[in-house]
């Protein structure tokens, strides 16, 4: 890749844009009021907006290796606070993919240096659905109902914060967990019933 084609692109891009509206930059430079926050995995193959048919404005994006929601990683609760709090999203969406290399590197028993303690967030994942997980003989389908887990977890640990839980009382906010099949380029609705998660967890992590 010659990085100057980048630039190339861009002035190809704004051209675009300005022939179609030519107030587009200084409209969009007003601020940003996007209805959704999506949480997604740093994978190259797997953009935010692109695979949603959405644009600049739409969507307010945090992405990190496995699309992770650490209860103890800043960045991401800065970037939940953020959407939650002071742009009021209305949905939250974490979004995997089948054929995560983060997942795989979970799986696989092997010292990987500084990421060793991110991925021992997933390794945790596997730790909580592990009978499930082991009941599975094929190595493809267990990989892939970890990603998908791995989905729900995270999401449950979007739940455990205050601001998402004031804002689902307040203002009807919702979770969504999706996966991204590669193969298809179809998104995949988990469908998870967060109501019964929320259920389950809140007796102890409640905070409003």
């Amino acid at each position: 890749m010659n990085i100057k084609e980048i630039f190339k692109n861009n002035q190809a891009w704004v051209n675009e844009k300005l022939s179609v509206d030519k107030n587009y930059f200084s409209d969009m430079s007003k601020g940003q009021n996007p209805e959704v926050l999506y949480i997604g995995c740093s994978d190259s193959r797997v953009t935010a907006e692109e695979l949603m048919g959405l644009g600049p404005g739409d969507v307010f994006v945090h992405r990190n290796i496995a699309n992770m929601v650490p209860t103890t990683d800043q960045s991401a609760l800065s970037v939940v606070n953020y959407a939650v709090e002071h742009l009021k999203v209305n949905h939250v969406v974490v979004c995997g993919h089948y054929f995560c290399g983060g997942v795989k590197a979970a799986m696989q028993s092997a010292d990987l240096g500084v990421l060793n303690p991110w991925l021992r967030n997933i390794r945790d994942v596997y730790r909580l659905h592990k009978k499930e997980l082991d009941s599975l003989s094929d190595d493809d389908e267990k990989y892939k109902r970890l990603v998908e887990l791995n989905v729900q977890e995270q999401c449950t640990n979007v739940l455990k914060t205050p601001e998402v839980q004031k804002a689902i009382k307040e203002r009807n906010l919702t979770v969504h967990g999706w996966v991204f099949d590669i193969h298809s380029g179809k998104l995949i609705d988990l469908e998870i019933n967060f109501e019964q998660i929320l259920n389950n967890i809140m007796e102890i992590y409640r905070i409003v």
